[in-house]
């Protein structure tokens, strides 16, 4: 046997290997200096800055409690359990305690971002149940969480996308009006007819707003007909609202204006259609049937319904916005509730910033950690266009 043996092949085995978190008390020993000879007094290199002074944790350690509670939807309790089981007894009180600090010192980034999206033309707006304890009473209140959000990416724009929660104790149209205090533009909604203020003169914080209503809206109150009673008209009305959709997914990526130049070719003599439609079939059933009520919704936001015909920036629906309350819902029912109004402006605000870094295809833990870091470090206010989710870039190791 010969003893020049040579080999070109090998065999390669991948496997997944999990080590569990780690925790790491970071111990930082700043040495005094004297010199007996001189007169300078006791000399100390200064000690790094910390966001929450005098406190246990690290800007990462916060960083990682904000994703693990807004983005993993971990409740604060869950997460007390599982340091527990490292050794590390942190109570939830503590935590949330960490939470609402580094909430507060993000706020002026959250308030920078919502600057940004106002000085858009167009905007989708929606809000959900946000339930909080209602101190002295041992019971929880009904807030809401309004998202306020920009997505252009189906047409091109050149704005990137992203999203605020604003918190509020109710859900009445002068909330929204405050919220967008300086927006003039489309905003794209569902029904609630607490967003009717907006478009009327009285209007306060800016001019009266154009709005596009959803046509997914419309879809599903037919729907929930057709699934309940297998009504035929109700069939025909999905299928026409069908091929309005069909001809949406083959303009998606494109510019506006060549969105605007199909839809006006195409989309306009079927809605024109499914109007006339709309029309002759409420003149055949009472509206007060089941179907005649859905019918009769149509019919109220139908002039919304068309602005997408006259603006290819404009979407069918407010789908974009839907999902990005889907994250708030998910917390919600891990959660059940805020401690009290603070901790759902808390929660808006670090939502905030953790949805906008995952719609912008950024990592939220190392995004909120340098964040956290530049701020703890002093950061000047008028840069706070650096610290955007969109503008944030990984430091190359």
């Amino acid at each position: 046997m010969s003893d020049n043996i040579e080999t070109n092949s090998e065999d390669r085995t991948e496997r997944l290997d999990i080590v569990p978190a780690q925790l790491h008390v970071i111990v930082t020993i700043r040495p005094k200096y004297a010199c007996r000879t001189c007169t300078d007094g006791v000399s100390q290199a200064p000690a790094r800055p910390w966001l929450i002074e005098g406190a246990l944790p690290t800007e990462g350690t916060l960083a990682h409690v904000l994703v693990s509670k807004y983005a993993d939807h971990c409740p604060l309790y869950r997460q007390s359990q599982i340091l527990a089981r490292s050794g590390i007894q942190i109570d939830r009180s503590t935590l949330a305690g960490w939470v609402g600090k580094a909430a507060f010192h993000l706020g002026p980034v959250v308030d920078r971002l919502a600057e940004h999206l106002k000085r858009s033309t167009k905007l989708f707006m929606d809000e959900t149940t946000a339930p909080v304890l209602d101190p002295g009473r041992g019971k929880t209140k009904t807030g809401y969480l309004w998202a306020l959000a920009r997505d252009d990416r189906r047409w091109g724009g050149s704005d990137p996308p992203g999203v605020v929660y604003f918190y509020a104790p109710g859900r009445g149209g002068g909330h929204a009006e405050t919220f967008l205090d300086g927006f003039d533009g489309i905003l794209q909604i569902d029904g609630y007819a607490g967003y009717n203020r907006l478009t009327k003169p009285s209007r306060k914080g800016g001019d009266p707003l154009c709005v596009a209503y959803c046509w997914a809206h419309a879809r599903r109150k037919l729907r929930e007909v057709f699934e309940r009673d297998g009504s035929e008209i109700a069939r025909e009305g999905l299928e026409r609202i069908a091929k309005l959709y069909e001809i949406e997914a083959e303009i998606r990526g494109m510019s506006h204006d060549q969105r605007l130049a199909v839809r006006m070719a195409r989309t306009a003599p079927l809605v024109e259609s499914f109007g006339t439609w709309l029309t002759e079939q409420r003149s055949r059933i009472s509206a007060k049937s089941r179907l005649g009520e859905k019918l009769t919704y149509i019919a109220n936001h139908w002039s919304g319904l068309q602005t997408f015909l006259s603006d290819g920036r404009v979407e069918m629906d407010s789908n974009a916005v839907e999902n990005l309350v889907r994250p708030i819902t998910l917390n919600r029912k891990n959660a059940l509730f805020a401690g009290h109004d603070e901790g759902g402006r808390a929660w808006g605000r670090i939502a905030s910033l953790i949805e906008t870094a995952k719609i912008n295809g950024i990592e939220p833990f190392a995004y909120l950690k340098a964040t956290l870091e530049a701020i703890a470090g002093g950061h000047p206010n008028d840069r706070l266009d650096e610290l955007l989710p969109w503008n944030w870039a990984p430091t190359s190791s």
